[in-house]
């Protein structure tokens, strides 16, 4: 047997090569964070779509909401976990989330409250 050969020099971690998170992750990423902020109602499951330019990620997240509600705050709440769970899975900042609101649902006009699933726009 011969001797050991030697370990190769170490390389510092940002040296090591590079880590490409895709739009379509970040999206996946910012929609579950948006269903964890909400009382996501059955079939109204929120929906992103992130523009990531280096390392920042613009999102816009579409969602359904129940009405009456407090839309600022519920808006409020999925900005900012989006932005907190975004931040802490990519380490991409995160500068801006843009909330679509697509549909209200009435708890009045809710199947099983009317027999029927009527939205208001």
């Amino acid at each position: 047997m011969g001797t050991p050969r030697p370990l190769p020099p170490k390389v510092p971690p940002a040296e090591r090569g590079a880590l490409q998170i895709s739009d379509r992750v970040v999206a996946k990423i910012a929609a579950q964070a948006a269903r964890e902020a909400l009382d996501v109602l059955p079939g109204a499951v929120p929906h992103a779509t992130v523009t990531v330019h280096h390392d920042i990620a613009r999102v816009r997240v579409s969602l359904e909401l129940d009405y009456p509600c407090d839309l600022a705050a519920q808006c409020a709440a999925v900005r900012a976990q989006v932005v907190r769970r975004v931040e802490q899975c990519t380490a991409m900042a995160v500068p801006e989330v843009d909330i679509d609101i697509e549909h209200l649902h009435s708890t009045r006009t809710r199947p099983g409250a009317a027999g029927r699933d009527r939205r208001l726009r």
